[in-house]
């Protein structure tokens, strides 16, 4: 039985803003905007070349807004993807490779300025948020790892 991540719901203060900056900023596609009767309100955008989707609106989480970290994009050139994003206007962190070599720490912990040295896949990252403050990662991955 396959079990496929399709949509991440991130709570939002004000749908149209996140929208905006979701799809007028980052440039990914807008897939639904529909309202109900009650209030409710699902806003899907999807990034450009991702199997998964992100869902905000009105009345679909009770998470408090910006609540939400670590969600990461999968990039294939972390310094290239980062001028893009800076050229859209979105505020991102310098590019940066873990102390640990591992995996990135939470928060600003354990953080080396500059990608990682020899450009492994799956170690160079950059953050940055939503206006709401929802946390994200672009992480470089140039190879998938066997099996992924």
């Amino acid at each position: 039985m396959d079990f496929k991540l399709e949509v991440i719901v991130i709570p939002v203060g004000d749908v149209d803003r996140a929208k905006e900056f979701y799809t007028g900023r980052l440039g990914w596609r807008l897939d639904a905007d529909f309202a109900a009767d009650d209030g409710l309100r699902v806003v899907q955008v999807t990034p450009p070349g991702s199997g998964c989707s992100v869902i905000f609106g009105d009345r679909l989480t009770t998470a408090e807004v910006g609540s939400v970290e670590g969600l990461h994009l999968v990039v294939q050139d972390i310094e290239q993807a980062r001028a893009e994003m800076v050229q859209r206007g979105v505020d991102v962190s310098e590019p940066f490779h873990d102390s640990g070599g591992i995996f990135h720490h939470g928060g600003t912990e354990g953080r080396v300025a500059g990608p990682d040295p020899q450009h492994g896949s799956y170690d160079s990252f950059a953050t940055f948020a939503d206006p709401d403050g929802n946390g994200w990662v672009m992480q470089e991955v140039r190879i998938k790892a066997p099996g992924r």
